[in-house]
């Protein structure tokens, strides 16, 4: 049985960026190592490209196959303005994995569970880089 504080650690992500040279979108490729919940839909553990559109106001999510996608504003975010990581930070709520948040760069969505009831005993983050 695995410990609580294991499923704390950090998920490691194997991911790849294509930052565009032009003024089309940028997008970057993660591997979430669990299933997840995103926008009320379970969603398995695989590849999935995010992608951040030309005029900078949106991200979407796509699994690989592009059978499922979902796009969110994006907002100023903590980070640093020449930051270029790609983080999916997720929650964890009755032992299933919640998409928090997606930070494309210095840009990040905002809560995307919030009607969630119970505050997450957890959080898990996957990046790309």
């Amino acid at each position: 049985m695995r410990s609580i504080l294991q499923n704390v650690i950090l998920a490691s992500a194997i991911a790849s960026t294509a930052w565009a040279t032009s003024s089309a979108a940028a997008a970057s490729t993660v591997n979430v190592p669990f299933n997840f919940t995103a926008a009320g839909k379970t969603l398995p553990a695989g590849n999935y490209l995010v992608k951040h559109d030309s005029t900078g106001s949106f991200v979407t999510l796509e699994s690989i196959d592009a059978s499922q996608s979902f796009s969110w504003l994006l907002i100023p975010g903590q980070p640093k303005p020449t930051d270029k990581k790609v983080v999916l930070r997720f929650g964890n709520e009755a032992n299933t994995h919640v998409l928090r948040s997606i930070q494309f760069g210095p840009m990040i969505t905002q809560r995307l569970d919030k009607g969630s009831s119970r505050k997450p005993a957890s959080e898990r983050d996957s990046q790309g880089q």
